[in-house]
């Protein structure tokens, strides 16, 4: 007990004595350092946050992953490579750099063989994964388009190691999703939350199948909003990316970002990595563009969006002094395009947008986001900074065609569906080939034929559900209102016979 008692006292006068030099330090200092000690911070013991409204939410999260992996699938996509020796059909992209890209997708990518060795003829398979999200108990689910572009045959597995074969409802190049159904009831699935309502340092789990490593799970936060990494190909891309440090991989694209409430609040698509593994950035798409891109392709097969017309880039400090700017954020409209919704309204080159109605805009990839959610016909309010004056103006948004209404089902999207780009034969050629007449598929892209036929360019299409058809008029004409299966019949200038292609609209 002496012993003790020896060991508080020299504790106590050990406190008093840094005490009272400290005083004696800060009495002989005119500036003093002023150090502040934060105490009833939980930080070991912590088990509970509490969000933006206020609602006390947990930090253990085994609640919410048992509820959202369930609904995370993984997929599995098939390509075909024939004999003819040409392209893989299906990503990479045979031109593009993707050992050198800092930002990649990340399905399980490069695909790997399956069945006769290259240097073998006939046909041969390619397979990635990535993983899907189921949104209805219906079968409705959603992923990367580049998880699934091209693929010639698609498989869904569910957690519980359920094997469906998945329909391609519609793809959105433009942000990078797809949409897919499956027949099956009653699935497990997760709603959607609103991306606006997510904020930089919130939690977020993803989850995913990296690696084949199915149903796995990995937590962080949310590191940026906003972000535009220039890794969509599309001539239209809108990347208004999430940014999260959760841990992602190769096989994770297209799985589940979700909130501690088990909303998903975006779907994971690329990673910034030299090396194509996880280092600490990964990217999603936010929930709010894919909640308008599946009601689209839901209702009107295609993704209908409203455009501004405008050429816009960022504002910043470099910018602001070389335009004589008097704000350094916002979004610069360098050029406007003929026929365009807001030059029509009145906005100028040299205009600065700030913010579309309530909504603050400080850079591009916001100002595209927020526009990308509205419909052609639909009214924006656009504040614009114009030489330091403040003004409005309301714009009615066209689509890209110029037009104030809902893309119905017309000649460009039929061919658009079907990925195909035609031309009307000659008479010579037609009498040459013994036919009436008829339509040449002059490029296949990515569509229906490509996907589902073994169609070639050059092939001549003469008749559709044996009606004949010599101008591509009264091919469209044939398609419009179709559902449902559809013979095309043809002939190849090069090869004998008639030749039948099936596939449904």
């Amino acid at each position: 007990m002496k012993r003790f008692g020896s060991i508080i006292l020299a504790a106590v006068l050990g406190s008093a004595i840094t005490l009272g030099t400290y005083k004696l330090l800060e009495n002989k200092q005119e500036n003093p350092v002023t150090v502040t000690h934060i105490s009833g911070t939980p930080v070991v013991d912590a088990a509970y946050t509490v969000n933006h409204n206020g609602d006390i939410v947990p930090l253990d999260f085994t609640d919410v992953a048992k509820r959202v992996m369930p609904a995370v699938v993984h997929i599995k996509s098939t390509l075909i490579q024939h004999a003819d020796g040409g392209h893989y059909r299906g990503y990479p992209e045979p031109d593009r750099d993707y050992e050198n890209d800092l930002f990649k997708f990340f399905f399980d990518f490069p695909f790997r063989f399956e069945g006769p060795s290259p240097q073998q003829r006939g046909p041969q398979t390619r397979v990635g994964t990535g993983s899907g999200v189921i949104i209805s108990e219906d079968g409705y689910i959603v992923t990367n388009n580049h998880v699934i572009d091209k693929a010639d045959d698609i498989e869904v597995t569910l957690e519980d190691n359920r094997v469906y074969k998945a329909k391609v409802i519609g793809t959105d190049p433009s942000t990078d999703l797809a949409l897919l159904q499956i027949k099956e009831k009653h699935l497990p699935n997760i709603p959607l939350a609103s991306s606006d309502e997510v904020e930089v340092g919130e939690w977020v789990l993803a989850v995913g199948n990296p690696f084949n490593l199915n149903s796995t799970v990995t937590a962080g936060i949310v590191s940026a909003k906003g972000r535009n990494i220039n890794i969509l190909q599309s001539k239209s891309a809108i990347e208004s990316f999430i940014q999260t440090d959760a841990a992602i991989n190769p096989g994770n694209s297209g799985g589940a970002l979700v909130n501690l409430q088990g909303g998903l609040v975006g779907i994971n698509t690329a990673i910034a990595s030299p090396t194509g593994a996880y280092a600490g950035y990964g990217f999603a798409v936010p929930s709010n563009i894919v909640s308008k891109v599946v009601n689209d392709l839901m209702k009107y097969g295609r993704v209908q969006r409203g455009y501004l017309g405008l050429m816009i880039r960022n504002v910043d400090g470099n910018l602001a002094k070389e335009e004589d700017l008097d704000v350094t954020e916002g979004v610069y409209v360098d050029s406007i395009a003929a026929n365009s919704a807001a030059g029509e309204a009145g906005i100028r080159v040299g205009d600065v947008i700030t913010a579309v109605g309530e909504i603050p805009v400080k850079t591009s990839s916001k100002l595209l986001e927020i526009i990308g959610r509205h419909y052609p016909g639909d009214q924006v309010t656009l504040n614009v900074d114009r030489n330091g004056k403040q003004m409005e103006f309301s714009v009615t948004l066209r689509n890209m065609n110029g037009k104030e209404k809902i893309t119905e089902r017309n000649t460009e999207d039929i061919l658009d569906i079907l990925g195909v780009e035609l031309k009307e034969i000659d008479g010579k050629s037609a009498r040459k080939l013994d036919i009436a007449g008829g339509v040449q598929v002059t490029r296949l892209m990515n569509g229906k034929l490509k996907r589902y036929t073994g169609i070639k360019e050059g092939f001549i299409i003469t008749r559709v559900d044996g009606k004949e058809v010599t101008t591509i008029d009264a091919f469209v004409k044939a398609l419009e209102n179709k559902h449902g299966g559809v013979l095309l019949e043809g002939v190849y200038e090069d090869y004998p016979g008639t030749y039948y292609y099936a596939l449904g609209l």
